[in-house]
């Protein structure tokens, strides 16, 4: 297999996967240079900027025994994941690192078709990436161009939502632990005729909780809706547990039509099933309808709601308390993006609907711009 292409991965995210494969050596894996280029070669056929397809990447081509999965799972947690490991060692690889290398990550255009001039890639190829970091991350969603639109849409899709952890009942091997392992005990014990050099201990496994989001795109947040759907789109991709609903006059589950991996396939398919995008708000009988389809079946229970309005509700406002009310009961947080909120940090709302729903809203952001956006995928992990 070729060797990648450090234009296409970036230098810096080559380094990251070599640092990746001396982690796992420490591990006890046995790797050598030409599996690392196997793995790099991996990661630039598919998306470097997706963990999912980072991790499978490696799973597939670095892992050739199955007694290596534990080890190779838990290095990829504390390296990528920032998971701490039993140790108690600082991870190798932060979340502000990952971010700086991202900034850098020098990718070909995803939504390059048989007509975009050839220019265009180079030009994205050679640094256009940082610029609109550094020129559109704090310029509101309704300000922007569409060629300023067209940038936040790649710059969104390395940011990754990670929901709070809660603690598994099931457990894992681990370096130390509250728990002994007394079938590893044993089968050292056997292996070494009796002699025990050190003890085997289990911790409980951590799980992410399960993330909802519910965009409104009624016509008081056309300037912001199409913009969050993108965010959600790359967001339903970076982990299993993500449900999306949008809502105007009524709700609409629209997790299934975010499964295609083109942006634009999945835009349109979403538009497509929504019914009453850009009309009128019922924001009370819309998360009343998804209490009692899918929140009592289980879907927000233990889970973190993110709910992205204006809070300009037409309906009743009891109704609104009401499904609130409920809601907060079933799940583990309820965080509000507003975009009205801006970049005041003494908000107050103003709208009813914001005033009946804020005795139950645990965050309150704004969702204007993508600086809010990493505001809230720093803020969801702790949310213990």
């Amino acid at each position: 297999m070729a060797e990648p292409d450090p234009e296409v991965l970036g230098r810096d995210f080559v380094q990251v996967l070599v640092g990746f494969g001396r982690a796992l050596r420490d591990a006890g894996l046995t790797l050598g240079s030409g599996d690392l280029l196997t793995y790099g070669s991996a990661c630039a056929l598919l998306d470097p900027a997706d963990l999912v397809d980072v991790y499978w990447s490696g799973r597939t081509t670095l892992v050739t025994r199955r007694d290596q999965l534990p080890a190779y799972d838990a290095v990829f947690r504390r390296y990528f994941l920032d998971e701490p490991d039993d140790d108690g060692e600082d991870p190798a690889y932060s979340v502000q690192q990952r971010a700086e290398a991202s900034a850098t990550l020098q990718l070909p255009d995803p939504e390059a078709t048989e007509s975009s001039e050839p220019g265009d890639e180079r030009e994205a190829r050679m640094g256009l990436m940082a610029s609109d970091a550094a020129t559109v991350r704090h310029r509101s969603f309704s300000e922007c161009t569409p060629e300023e639109l067209l940038a936040l849409r790649r710059l969104m899709r390395r940011i990754r939502l990670v929901p709070p952890r809660r603690r598994s009942r099931r457990t894992r091997p681990a370096g130390s632990g509250p728990r002994p392992d007394l079938r590893r005990v044993v089968r050292t014990a056997v292996r070494h005729h009796g002699e025990l050099d050190e003890l085997a201990w289990r911790r409980r496994r951590l799980r992410n909780r399960p993330l909802v989001l519910v965009l409104d795109v009624s016509g008081s947040m056309a300037d912001y809706s199409r913009a969050l759907l993108q965010f959600a789109h790359g967001t339903s991709h970076a982990s299993r547990k993500v449900e999306v609903f949008c809502f105007g006059t009524r709700l609409t589950r629209i997790t299934r039509q975010l499964e295609h991996r083109r942006p634009d396939d999945a835009l349109r398919a979403a538009a497509a099933q929504v019914v009453d995008w850009e009309g009128g708000t019922r924001i009370g009988d819309s998360l009343a309808a998804f209490v009692r389809d899918y929140g009592r079946r289980g879907m927000s229970r233990g889970a973190v709601v993110v709910i992205c309005s204006d809070g300009l509700d037409r309906g009743d406002p009891a109704v609104l308390d009401g499904a609130l009310q409920r809601l907060s009961r079933l799940c583990h947080r309820i965080v509000w993006l507003n975009p009205h909120k801006g970049d005041q940090r003494d908000f107050v709302p103003s709208t009813l609907g914001m005033m009946v729903a804020a005795p139950y809203v645990d965050e309150l952001l704004s969702g204007h711009d993508l600086a809010s956006l990493e505001e809230l995928a720093a803020v969801l992990p702790r949310l213990r």
